[in-house]
């Protein structure tokens, strides 16, 4: 279990950007940036490569989850963390776009949010992703979800078969 003063976030992209030519890159210097900005430490889970949700004819996306040991308002988090998207060239017009970078809050010190605008923590569609499941679980394989009270492990067994979890190893693919 994470300490108390954690917030964890998914970081992914499936586009080449501004700070890199490849999604690995793009993901690598948003690690990079988010502690120089926030000045905390970070705990990265494995990276791994994922089909696009809902299937499409998109690339491949490359996708972890980092716990943040830092106090910050989760909101003045999600204005850091869109402006970053944003400095990385990711332009929102459509939902579900490829994009080279997405940065999304996850959990708060397993806090209930959903009272701030444009925020909702635990992030509602979590529990269905795999690529974000299966990262949380490197960081902290106790993690329980707020609301349901299930563990990763748990929602990891509830998730469609047809989500494609490739470990991310050295700019290489190994199948589980």
């Amino acid at each position: 279990m994470l300490d108390e003063n954690m917030i964890i976030i998914a970081v992914g992209s499936n586009l080449g950007g501004v700070w890199s030519d490849t999604p690995y890159g793009m993901c690598q210097e948003a690690l990079r940036r988010l502690s120089v900005k926030l000045q905390c430490s970070i705990k990265q889970s494995c990276w791994y490569q994922t089909s696009p949700i809902p299937p499409s004819s998109q690339p491949l996306y490359t996708n972890g989850v980092v716990a943040l040991d830092v106090k910050i308002k989760p909101i003045d988090l999600l204005n850091i963390l869109n402006e970053m998207e944003k400095e990385a060239g990711r332009v929102r017009q459509k939902l579900n776009d490829a994009r080279p970078l997405d940065l999304d809050i996850l959990d708060v010190n397993g806090e209930i949010i959903n009272d701030i605008p444009k925020l909702i923590v635990p992030h509602p569609r979590m529990h269905q992703r795999g690529f974000v499941l299966y990262p949380l679980r490197d960081i902290d394989p106790e993690w329980i979800h707020p609301i349901s009270h299930k563990s990763v492990d748990q929602l990891i067994s509830e998730l469609p078969s047809d989500q494609e979890i490739i470990p991310f190893i050295d700019n290489k693919q190994e199948e589980i």
